[in-house]
């Protein structure tokens, strides 16, 4: 009898281990089939002008060393941008905080929480409540401005609206642009305010890639107004549209010779890749959807950086911060660093935080970053979503 359960015993643990084989098989067969190529070591990166090919990727080894990070807020769901609250009087930072959370929730950082719901908002998809700014008076005017997803006769659209922020409500609502189409992807949301005064927008192609070319719509575009939703003069096409091409910009940032920086999304699904940082230009052409990563036309703009084909960033919110443009990877859970004059592409903190999605300059000097788990698309900790802190200093 004893026998016979020993017999058992091994035949019980030969299946299981068949199994588990078979399993750990068949994820290794989709990861190899379905995930772009790259190492944890190495960072894919190609210089415009540039003509892919396999040794045409330069390799930037991961910083390695642990900078000084704080977690300054968590049990956020999918928050999609962050600004710090204006110092006081005597130049002290406020230590408040303002972050729109996708599902359509403003919440206010301080002491506490207080959180404000933004009526109207559609989440669906990448959709829902996305951009935050605020006005370059906002210490004398309160201005704030949201970029929402909502639906209109039983369409989806995206708008910017601005409101007066009175700490715990939004009263004195005002639509700045509509008329941007939404959909469930690539519907863009990030506003910014330029060094020239003026409200810079971008907007994605809704997954309808020709109206990126198409000038007489919103989409695939950045768009500048004024602050009241006026067209500038000196707007390049009479319209709000600035530079068009655009698949899905989700992050600008100036540096500190006032040029414009954006990070766009790629091409998608199984073959991901060609994500991109451009140089923004008024008036230009940046190619979406006639050509991608490193081709060229005439009269359009390839990217100063793109990933290359095996490659997926997944470019997020951008910050500029002592000559890099510094991005958040969401597919590539990481904070990527373009060091602009050395033309380098480094990248921090991967995997080690999950899906990045904003980083912002504070007025304090430390970078802000967002997780972006709760999405649907990462694997979030009991604590996410979250906002890290970050001393810049240490990343050098």
């Amino acid at each position: 009898m004893r026998r016979q359960r020993i017999i058992f015993a091994v035949l019980i643990a030969s299946i299981i281990a068949l199994t588990v084989s078979v399993f750990v098989f068949r994820a290794a067969l989709v990861r190899f089939a379905f995930q772009p190529a790259r190492t944890d070591s190495e960072v894919g990166m190609q210089l415009a002008g540039e003509h892919f090919t396999p040794t045409g990727i330069t390799e930037i080894p991961e910083k390695n060393e642990k900078p000084d990070t704080e977690i300054v807020a968590e049990n956020l769901e999918v928050p999609w941008e962050v600004v710090l609250l204006p110092p006081s009087p005597a130049g002290e930072p406020s230590g408040e905080f303002l972050i729109t959370e996708r599902p359509g929730k403003l919440t206010k950082i301080d002491a506490g929480r207080t959180v404000i719901p933004i009526p109207g908002v559609r989440h669906v998809g990448e959709g829902g409540l996305l951009g935050l700014a605020l006005h370059p008076n906002f210490s004398q005017n309160q201005y704030l401005y949201l970029y929402l997803t909502s639906q209109e006769n039983w369409k989806t659209v995206n708008r910017v609206e601005r409101y007066m922020f009175t700490g715990s409500a939004l009263p004195d609502r005002t639509v700045i642009i509509d008329g941007i189409a939404g959909a469930s992807n690539h519907d863009g949301g990030r506003i910014a305010f330029g060094p020239d005064g003026f409200l810079y927008i971008t907007t994605g192609d809704a997954g309808q890639a020709d109206s990126a070319q198409n000038l007489d719509s919103l989409n695939g575009k950045i768009l500048r107004v004024r602050d009241d939703g006026s067209i500038p003069e000196d707007n390049p096409f009479n319209t709000a549209v600035y530079s068009y091409g655009h698949r899905n910009v989700q992050g600008i940032a100036w540096d500190n010779q006032g040029r414009l920086w954006a990070t766009e999304h790629g091409r998608s699904g199984a073959r991901s890749g060609y994500d991109e940082l451009n140089l923004i230009e008024k008036g230009k052409n940046y190619g979406w959807p006639t050509i991608q990563g490193p081709e060229e036309r005439e009269g359009m703009v390839s990217p100063v950086i793109q990933s290359g084909p095996n490659d997926t960033w997944a470019p997020s919110g951008a910050a500029f911060w002592n000559g890099s443009i510094f991005f958040a990877g969401l597919r590539g859970e990481a904070l990527y660093e373009y060091r602009i004059a050395d033309k380098k592409l480094v990248m921090h903190f991967h995997e080690e935080f999950g899906r990045l999605r904003a980083v912002v300059l504070g007025t304090d000097g430390f970078l802000y970053l967002t997780t972006s788990n709760r999405d649907g698309r990462g694997d979030p900790e009991p604590e996410d979503d979250r906002i890290i802190k970050v001393n810049p200093e240490m990343l050098r």
